[in-house]
């Protein structure tokens, strides 16, 4: 072939080159997971790493209710051992939820602050006992470094895991959901929060806001930011530093993250502002719905043209009070429509026939059913991905946390309703079912949602482990931060700068003020010389 040829045919090959991302073969991982269901979208990103030939560890600790520790998983296990049971991890959850959801609205502000605190008090002394532990085990961290990981991926969900990196000098990145757009992001990722337009999580506001939630939302912010900073500097700059063994905060550890994964899209969130180290990729767990159980699917079959509704609240919601359980139940039997209740509680006394209880269910496939109908949620961000990937209008009876804003962004983008968990009556849930079965309006805003979801040059799941490989690939994503890491808060927002120049405006101003003084008494002489003379 000659050169010409052969400079031809380069030619024609190389955006197709170009264009295929690279690969890390045999990369080593190192990870610090949460628990729940921050648990279950990392576990989707591990498996997939497994799949594309990664050595992957995990890091976890003996009181773990969601990470099975069994070396037949695929992925390598080092278990912490810590002064806690799996129980009193999960009963001092437990406590928080049903105070949270039952009794919080019984309290005034003092009390509800004063319990609030006892219960993040407790879970801040495990995670603590969890990370003295960690860094109590030399022989673990001297086996790790020997080891070689090419990257650590963490949640803050449970603590110290950048801590482990810093430790270890490996780049790290961060999978986060809970607090878009709020205190951790803002003052340690240093992400952009135009308080004008980018609502603070839990207010419940849109982009678009008046006045007044204006004013509220930049007052709520500053709340945010002043409890978060007192928290970090009374709770875990100690402790940091105690790990490092040298003075360091959560925030600077935290800032040190490559990358960002964060778990939502835009057919979430309201248009904002984004750094070059923070990426998305919400729905990673999503995937094609797989065949029923036959019985299940016996039941779904025997809806008819009506079709099925979906129930769950979650797998941290064990159970609910009797008469909430009754409320729904009641509401559930006046619908036409067949209904598969994820429910582990005693059985309610109005249960109808069109409704069958489950212990768990195939939520997934279940949502991509071609005979579901509606979706009743608390909320939580995977079940809502499993909505919108598939397309299914939802009922939100928000819990905690973050699920009062996210059946919020649902609402308010028109592909659902919004109900208050402790205050409906059967009436409000068979009417808000009624609404988004029946109203055309709902499935179209949700299938607009879907559509943005599916046109993604790549898939969340593939996203995700593109920018893990990438900062394997690189070492690190340096690059990718901002300078605004290194400026103090007031070089950030340019303070320095704007006293520098109302100094320079304040001189000129003075010398100005004072010439003119200087020549209205010269002048005043003159005129006063002159009259004399006169």
């Amino acid at each position: 072939m000659s050169a010409c040829k052969r400079s031809a045919l380069c030619f024609l090959l190389l955006p197709g080159l170009i264009q295929t991302p690279l690969s890390v073969t045999a990369g080593k991982i190192l990870i610090w997971p949460g628990e729940f269901s921050h648990w279950l979208n990392v576990k989707v990103a591990i498996d997939e790493l497994i799949a594309r030939g990664h050595n992957v560890t995990i890091v976890t600790h003996s009181a773990t209710p969601s990470v099975k520790t069994a070396q037949s998983q695929g992925y390598n296990v080092d278990i912490i051992q810590v002064p806690y049971t799996k129980q009193d991890y999960i009963n001092n959850l437990e406590n928080f939820l049903k105070y949270w959801i039952y009794d919080v609205q019984h309290d005034n502000i003092i009390q509800t602050s004063l319990k609030i605190k006892e219960i993040l008090d407790e879970t801040t002394e495990q995670n603590h006992a969890l990370c003295r532990e960690l860094f109590g085990r030399e022989d673990l961290l001297e086996k790790w470094r020997k080891e070689q990981f090419d990257v650590l991926l963490t949640d803050p969900m449970l603590m110290c895991g950048d801590l482990l990196a810093l430790k270890l000098n490996l780049p790290f990145i961060i999978s986060l959901r809970f607090s878009f757009g709020s205190s951790m992001e803002r003052l340690c990722g240093q992400l952009p929060t135009p308080a004008s337009y980018v609502p603070a999580v839990s207010l419940s506001y849109t982009d678009q806001m008046d006045f007044p939630q204006r004013v509220k939302n930049v007052l709520f912010n500053l709340f945010q930011d002043f409890l978060f900073t007192l928290l970090t500097t009374l709770k875990w700059d100690p402790l940091y530093t105690e790990c490092i063994g040298k003075p360091t905060t959560l925030c600077e550890t935290m800032g040190k993250a490559d990358i960002w994964l964060i778990r939502t899209y835009w057919d979430f969130e309201f248009p904002r502002p984004l750094l070059p180290n923070f990426k998305f990729v919400g729905g990673l767990h999503c995937k094609p719905a797989k065949p029923l159980p036959k019985e299940m699917e016996d039941f779904v079959q025997s809806s008819g043209d009506d079709g099925i509704v979906v129930f769950s609240l979650g797998f941290m919601i064990k159970n609910i009070t009797k008469e909430r359980a009754n409320t729904i139940a009641s509401a559930l039997g006046q619908i036409p429509q067949k209904v598969l209740w994820r429910y582990t509680g005693e059985k309610p006394e109005t249960l109808a026939p069109n409704t069958r209880v489950y212990d768990w269910i195939p939520q997934n496939d279940l949502l991509g059913h071609p005979k579901t109908k509606a979706f009743i949620t608390h909320g939580g961000t995977n079940g809502i991905y499993e909505a919108i990937y598939h397309g299914v209008p939802m009922v939100g009876l928000p819990l905690f946390a973050d699920q009062p804003d996210n059946v919020n962004h649902m609402k308010t983008k028109g592909a659902a309703v919004m109900l208050d968990f402790n205050k409906m009556n059967t009436e409000d849930l068979k009417q808000a079912l009624n609404d988004v079965i029946n109203n055309p309006s709902y499935k179209e805003s949700i299938m607009r949602l879907s559509r943005i979801h599916h046109d993604q040059p790549m898939k969340p799941l593939d996203q995700a482990v593109y920018w893990i490989e990438y900062v394997m690939r690189h070492k690190g994503a340096k690059h990718l931060r901002v300078e605004a890491h290194n400026l103090t808060w007031y070089q950030y927002h340019c303070l320095d700068v704007a006293a520098f120049l109302l100094s320079v405006i304040a001189l000129v101003v003075f010398i100005f003020v004072k010439t003119c003084k200087w020549l209205f008494r010269k002048c005043c002489r003159k005129t006063a010389a002159k009259s004399k003379k006169e």
